[in-house]
């Protein structure tokens, strides 16, 4: 998608749908007026009410707009940026059904009422373009399309390439440069979004953990930092027990991936952040349910947003230095696969025994979260993880689950949360859980049964930060993937990398 932003005549705009946002407050005399100068009827209004998200598609014939197609689109109370990146997404989508290749919106003054400007309002408006326009499609032959067919058959040119080929920003003069800026940084994290929802998207047999990894590498190869790549003789002679355990039962070797994002000037503190990689989730020999067990190929949600996360911060030079680990493996069954009641001696040197081999994140985590302590010595650990379905079951699809062994960080990321709508909600790590993980046989169990799945996941990680004082986990098992109809995003979401790069501007 090519970007561009203008102080051209509104109704001057050669474009295929002219984009029109407006409030909810005061938006019969706004918009009334612009539809009058566009040569429109009010009419549309009195079905109009502009909420969040809300679309209407008008069709000038007066001459007076050069657009072919006008679109009203809402933007709520616009409390923050949160309502403007959700009105450009549905805005983008509605473009993309219309097969609009060229789209204007407009950003008038004044900003939204709890923005601080222009250049954060056209970063908002840009991400939520890119999210709404995004289709996963690069699977499909297009054999079956016989309007393809069709056009082959009589030799004609290829048809356009679908999408939204160009996105302009029509704003005030005084705002030109810095709407340039704020275009810029968001297709940056947008499209570093964009590239964690294909990954998530991949099937199995085209996503091992050494794809992961390739992506890892040419991402740190294009935007300019450092990616190392262990594999299975390193991992076992490092003796990640978690991670090794998990990929006995797979025909396709594991990585450990180290990405090292460090700023040129000094770095004003120095984040780790751990994602889970499992390309594929059987559940092993305690196997899944075959019904659903297609979407755990998005079991990889976290080294997802982990890579996504760390090339934003590269592309915007953020003056932070970002650590990002990714232990990667798939979990299948099968002679050699590990059995419940196994016990595993994990990097930590903590014994761990397998109740459930469907319990596998947290193994592969645990060498992980200990590797990034001891290693690093960063500020602030994060870890992001497809972790449980219990954290559904407790908050939906909308939201994840956030534990945290220090308040400030747990405000921190809840701040960051509201202000990218990526929300979370923060459970507790009494230790009274540590009960329903206690083993008999080893120094922890990797279950603590159906009460509280969720809490007694975070509490096993816990076990392996090394007493490190700031630490975090985010369950996005819910967030990460939808189910349909749960969500207006089918497939991945791209979720945690909007709300870990607002997170890593926070302590830059």
């Amino acid at each position: 998608m090519k970007t561009a932003v203008t102080i051209t005549e509104l109704f001057d705009l050669d474009a295929d749908l002219l984009v029109l946002p407006f409030a909810s407050e005061g938006l019969r005399k706004k918009a009334s007026a612009a539809l009058e100068a566009a040569g429109l009827s009010d009419a549309p209004l009195n079905d109009f009410k502009a909420s969040v998200g809300e679309t209407m598609v008008l069709y000038p014939r007066s001459g007076k707009i050069r657009a072919s197609r006008l679109m009203l689109v809402g933007t709520g109370e616009a409390k923050g940026f949160d309502d403007w990146h959700r009105a450009a997404s549905a805005a983008a989508s509605m473009a993309v059904d219309l097969e609009a290749s060229s789209v204007v919106f407009d950003l008038p003054a004044p900003a939204p009422k709890a923005g601080t400007g222009m250049e954060a309002l056209a970063e908002a408006v840009v991400e939520g373009a890119l999210f709404g326009a995004y289709r996963f499609e690069r699977l499909k032959s297009g054999k079956l399309d016989k309007e393809k067919k069709k056009t082959a058959a009589k030799g004609k040119a290829k048809p356009a390439e679908k999408g939204i080929q160009t996105l302009t920003l029509r704003v005030p003069a005084s705002a030109l440069a810095a709407a340039e800026t704020g275009m810029a940084a968001g297709m940056a994290v947008g499209s570093a979004q964009l590239m964690a929802r294909d990954l998530v998207n991949l099937p199995g047999n085209y996503l091992q953990a050494e794809d992961i990894s390739k992506a890892a590498v040419d991402s740190g190869k294009r935007y300019g930092y450092s990616v190392t790549v262990l594999r299975k003789k390193e991992i076992e002679s490092l003796r990640m027990g978690g991670l090794i355990a998990v990929n006995q039962g797979s025909v396709n070797p594991p990585t450990f991936t180290v990405m090292d994002y460090t700023p040129k000037k000094k770095a004003k503190a120095t984040i780790a952040l751990v994602g889970k990689g499992v390309t594929f989730d059987s559940g092993g020999i305690s196997i899944k349910p075959s019904e659903g067990m297609g979407d755990m190929k998005s079991d990889m949600a976290g080294a997802a947003a982990v890579i996504g996360a760390v090339e934003a911060a590269a592309r915007l030079s953020l003056p932070v230095r970002v650590i990002g680990l990714v232990p990667a493996t798939d979990n299948m069954p099968d002679g050699n696969a590990q059995k419940p009641g196994d016990v595993i001696t994990t990097y930590s040197g903590i014994t761990v025994e397998v109740g459930n081999t469907d319990a596998e994140g947290r193994l592969i985590l645990a060498d992980a979260l200990t590797y990034a302590k001891q290693k690093y010595s960063p500020d602030v650990i994060i870890d992001l993880a497809t972790l449980t379905g219990a954290c559904i079951v407790a908050l939906g699809y909308q939201v994840a689950g956030l534990f945290s062994n220090d308040d400030k960080l747990a405000a921190s990321i809840e701040s960051a949360a509201l202000e990218t709508g990526e929300k979370v909600w923060r459970l507790p790590l009494w230790e009274l859980y540590d009960e329903q993980i206690k083993s008999d046989v080893a120094d922890v169990h990797n279950t603590g049964g159906r009460g509280a799945g969720t809490i007694t996941a975070a509490k096993f990680l816990e076990k392996f930060i090394d007493g490190h004082g700031k630490w975090a986990h985010i369950d996005i098992a819910g967030p990460s993937f939808p189910a349909k109809g749960a969500s207006k995003v089918n497939g991945g979401s791209g979720f945690g990398v909007r709300l870990l790069v607002e997170l890593l501007r926070k302590w830059a």
